[in-house]
């Protein structure tokens, strides 16, 4: 038999390669927009490292090698923005989000129009991921997990954050019972496992 092409290089089944910290080029893959639990406006924005990205396609593959009867999208590569802050006005992070996608698309305009999350489908953004710790499933565990938005020219100068904590770390440190809230800035960490994903078109 001839050796496969790329043999020493192709991953093993069970090999996980964690995403990088920093810095990221994103492509959006999908804006969908929801109502959170709470009856609060929301968009969920669904991506991917983009071609020329060290990592690019990281979740398209991680999606592909999915064994589960119901493949979902990579909690890790979406996230969950509500648009208004608790007064009813725009909110800090749906607003940073679009100025972001704004800025790393040449000519790139927000139109607020009906299918208002398609226009956003294959733009660019750049994000930077940083550390966090969780507790689910009666574990602590650190996650890799997506902080900010930023435009794509800051990508490469982009620094790693700071170890965070969600919610249900800190209960679980501190002793409280289980439940999550939302955070503070209007991004909320949703946790692993949830039914809602599904993949886009």
């Amino acid at each position: 038999m001839k050796k496969p092409n790329n043999y020493e290089s192709t991953q093993i089944q069970g090999e996980f390669t964690p995403v990088e910290l920093g810095g990221h080029t994103l492509v959006i893959k999908q804006v969908e927009e929801r109502t959170s639990k709470t009856n609060k406006p929301m968009v969920v924005v669904s991506f991917d490292f983009a071609k020329g990205d060290k990592q690019a396609g990281y979740f398209m593959e991680a999606f592909r090698n999915d064994i589960r009867p119901e493949k979902k999208w990579p909690n890790q590569a979406m996230q969950y923005i509500l648009t208004e802050d608790e007064n009813g006005d725009c909110s800090r992070s749906f607003k940073t989000f679009l100025t972001c996608v704004e800025h790393s698309n040449t000519g790139f305009t927000t139109q607020w129009v009906d299918n208002f999350g398609e226009q956003f489908k294959g733009k660019f953004v750049g994000g930077v991921f940083g550390p966090q710790m969780d507790f689910y499933d009666g574990k602590e565990r650190e996650k890799r997990v997506l902080r900010w938005f930023v435009s794509t020219d800051k990508v490469a100068e982009a620094t790693v954050p700071e170890m965070s904590e969600t919610r249900a770390y800190k209960n679980h440190i501190n002793g409280y019972a289980a439940g999550s809230t939302p955070a503070g800035d209007g991004f909320m960490n949703i946790p692993e496992g949830i039914d809602e994903e599904l993949p886009f078109n």
